[in-house]
């Protein structure tokens, strides 16, 4: 019989000959609403993070940049924001998280908010072929009563136009959208993407994707699943106007949507399934491609009762309709308090057939583990069956929030956190990410 050789490497038993992840950031966080938060460019990992402080009080809220040599591994962290002292606590929060966009001319651009307490947008401009040096920091206020969170970046050629939504133009909590027509030097307001109309203040949460040339997608929620029994719609901005998945109008941009569901829905919740959106890309042919979890039976239990059950589905445009499945069991809430939190679940930009799934149960079974695994889901029967293959085994920490980052060729790269989350702004991470080189 042959003998298994095994290594523990930071509390995670692996298979002898298995890849190690390789540790990028030593102490930082991020949440999935800000995007890209990593993107590839001249064999580079850039990866943008809030440090927790964990291993030195002086980094606590920094909004720092990671660069990652692909060929040698090396790794240089520098700091785009660093707090006044007295600042530190509200700068720590993994809201706060960095998006980039890489320029025509080679310089990257960095935006970052604080999480909807002030009126700014902050941004940077990286040097030439060089992310780790920055011009001066610079502020953009969209208007004085604007509470801004969130960044997410998007560039179309044939507009020449980019794109920046976020959330919280006017105060107005909900879905919004900058502009710039020179490259993210300098910024013009636009306005609510997705209104709700309602007496409490819903926001839907959106995550984006683009084609880069006319088009933006748009997956979302009608609220936050707390406050709201979420259903998932899906839209598009194309040539001025927001349109169904079908490609027919609804409105203009500049007027928005009315209400969440003038777009197409995706998946019908209810009390006892409550969904909330996860990662959205584009294939090939310019279809979009999502997931998402749903907390399972909460109806009639009380904030921090709930969350024990969650599920993670997939979703894809045929060109005439949406096709979703439950593909995996995603274990319980990351932490109380926040009952549909999960590890939460990425798809592979290049490949609409594959996805990454961070769950502390068996993604089959949903038998409980002690800590969260990566698990890394394959399917060839149209999405309806996946089969998994552990990326982390016998963890002593969770290992949470993966990421693929969208690359021109090549393996694919998969990064993600890994330690302890308390809360929102209290945790302690790491950055590990698997085939780097």
């Amino acid at each position: 019989m042959k003998t298994l050789l095994f290594l523990i490497v930071c509390g995670t038993l692996l298979q002898a000959g298995a890849p190690v992840p390789q540790v990028l950031v030593d102490d930082g966080g991020w949440c999935w609403f800000e995007d890209e938060r990593v993107v590839l460019h001249d064999g580079k990992l850039i990866i943008g993070t809030v440090a927790a402080g964990t291993k030195d009080p002086r980094r606590k809220g920094n909004i720092e940049v990671t660069v990652v040599d692909r060929k040698t591994g090396a790794a240089k962290t520098v700091v785009l924001h660093a707090p006044a002292e007295a600042e530190r606590r509200r700068w720590h929060d993994d809201h706060n998280s960095p998006a980039f966009w890489v320029r025509p001319d080679g310089r990257v651009l960095a935006t970052y908010s604080l999480h909807g307490v002030d009126e700014k947008k902050y941004y940077r401009i990286s040097e030439p072929g060089d992310a780790t040096k920055w011009g001066p920091e610079q502020i953009f206020v969209p208007s004085p009563t604007s509470r801004v969170t969130y960044t997410n970046l998007h560039y179309l050629s044939a507009e020449k136009r980019l794109y920046d939504f976020f959330r919280g133009v006017h105060n107005s909590y909900k879905p919004s959208y900058l502009w710039s027509e020179d490259f993210g030097d300098t910024w013009k307001t636009g306005g609510v993407v997705i209104q709700v109309p309602t007496e409490f203040r819903h926001r839907p949460y959106v995550k984006y994707a683009s084609n880069g040339v006319d088009t933006v997608h748009l997956a979302y929620t009608e609220g936050h699943p707390r406050n709201y029994d979420n259903s998932i719609y899906h839209i598009a901005y194309k040539g001025g106007d927001l349109r169904r998945s079908d490609g027919s109008v609804i409105a203009p941009l500049t007027q928005g949507l009315t209400r969440p569901e003038d777009g197409t829905l995706v998946y019908k919740g209810d009390k006892n399934n409550v969904a909330w959106i996860s990662d959205l890309h584009i294939d090939k042919a310019g279809r979009p491609f999502l997931v998402f979890s749903v907390q399972k039976d909460s109806a009639g239990l009380p904030d921090g009762k709930a969350g024990e059950d969650h599920r993670y589905h997939y979703a894809r445009w045929t060109g005439q309709k949406w096709q979703q499945h439950e593909i995996a069991y995603a274990g319980s809430k990351l932490y109380p308090g926040e009952d549909d939190y999960t590890g939460n679940i990425a798809v592979d930009p290049q490949d609409p057939n594959t996805v990454v799934i961070s769950t502390n149960a068996d993604p089959d079974t949903g038998k409980r583990m002690p800590h969260r695994e990566l698990y890394q889901g394959v399917t060839k029967d149209g999405e309806a069956r996946f089969t998994w293959t552990a990326l982390t085994k016998d963890s002593a920490q969770d290992n949470i929030r993966p990421i693929i980052p969208i690359r021109k060729g090549g393996a694919r790269t998969i990064l993600w956190l890994r330690g302890v989350m308390r809360t929102y702004t209290n945790y302690d991470f790491e950055v590990v990410a698997l085939g780097v080189r």
